[in-house]
C-alpha cells in the first residue's frame, strides 16, 4: 500500500514538472541561425569634398547566442562615390568599386533590461549597438586628380588599395513569429559608421584624417532550420 501511495506521488510530481516546463518554454525557443540580405546606402568622407551617395547589396549569416546577443558575417558588393571636377578647387572626383567583408558582435537591448512588465521597454528590447572588424577592397573605376580651377594641382593616390576599418553600428530589429512563438522573419534598419585604417578609399592620398563611410540600410534575415534552443525570458511582445 506505501509503496503504491508513493509511486503514485513519484508519477504525479513527474507529470506536473514536466508541465511547468513545457508551459515555460512556451513561446521561449529561437533558432540560432539566420541568413539575410539587406540594402545599403552609402556616403564617403574622405579627401573629395562633395559628398554623394551610392547604393550597395548586402549577405549576411548571424549566429544567435540568444535572441539578444548576434554574431553576424557579413559581404557588402556596391558602388562608392564623390567629389566633383567642375565646381570644387581640388577637381577631386571618384568612382569607385568595392566590396567588404564584416564580423560583428551585436547586442539587443533584450539582453539586459527587463521588459516584461512594461510595454515601452518591451518595444526598446530590440534596439541594438554592434562593433567588429572588416575589411575592404576598393577598385578605382573613374577619377579626377588635376584640378580645372588651380593649375598644376593634382591628388595623388593609389587606384586599388585593400584596408582594414572598423565597423560601429546602430539599429532596430523587427521580430515576426511563426505559429509557434518563435522569431522566424527579421526586419533589420541600421546606419554604420566605418572607421578606415587607411587614407586610399577614395583614391586620394591628402591631408593627415583617414577615410570613413556610413551606411544606412534595410534588409530582411530569415530562420533557418536547426539549431532550435530556448531562451530564459519570453521573446515575443
Amino acid at each position: 500500500m506505501i509503496k503504491h501511495i508513493t509511486k503514485t506521488i513519484i508519477i504525479t510530481l513527474l507529470v506536473c514538472c514536466t508541465t511547468f516546463i513545457a508551459k515555460a518554454q512556451l513561446g521561449y525557443n529561437f533558432s540560432q541561425y539566420d541568413i539575410g540580405v539587406a540594402a545599403g546606402f552609402n556616403s564617403v568622407y574622405g579627401d573629395a569634398e562633395t559628398i554623394k551617395t551610392t547604393e550597395s547589396i548586402h549577405f549576411n549569416f548571424t549566429y544567435n547566442q540568444t535572441p539578444y546577443t548576434n554574431f553576424v558575417l557579413e559581404v557588402q558588393l556596391g558602388r562608392l562615390e564623390g567629389g566633383d571636377s567642375l565646381t570644387t578647387k581640388s577637381g577631386r572626383q571618384f568612382t569607385n568599386d568595392f566590396s567588404s567583408y564584416i564580423f560583428r558582435g551585436q547586442l539587443q537591448m533584450g539582453e539586459i533590461i527587463d521588459y516584461s512588465r512594461n510595454p515601452l521597454l518591451n518595444a526598446a528590447k530590440n534596439f541594438y549597438i554592434s562593433a567588429g572588424i572588416g575589411f575592404v577592397i576598393n577598385h578605382i573605376t573613374t577619377i579626377n586628380r588635376n584640378s580645372l580651377q588651380v593649375p598644376g594641382y593634382y591628388t595623388g593616390g593609389e587606384t586599388n588599395s585593400q584596408e582594414p576599418f572598423l565597423p560601429l553600428r546602430i539599429g532596430y530589429e523587427f521580430k515576426l513569429f511563426n505559429t509557434y512563438g518563435q522569431p522566424s522573419f527579421k526586419v533589420d534598419l541600421g546606419y554604420q559608421y566605418n572607421y578606415v585604417f587607411g587614407d586610399e578609399l577614395d583614391g586620394f592620398k591628402a591631408g593627415h584624417r583617414n577615410d570613413a563611410y556610413s551606411q544606412f540600410t534595410v534588409g530582411v534575415k530569415f530562420a533557418i532550420g536547426g539549431g532550435i534552443t530556448s531562451y530564459r525570458k519570453q521573446i515575443p511582445y
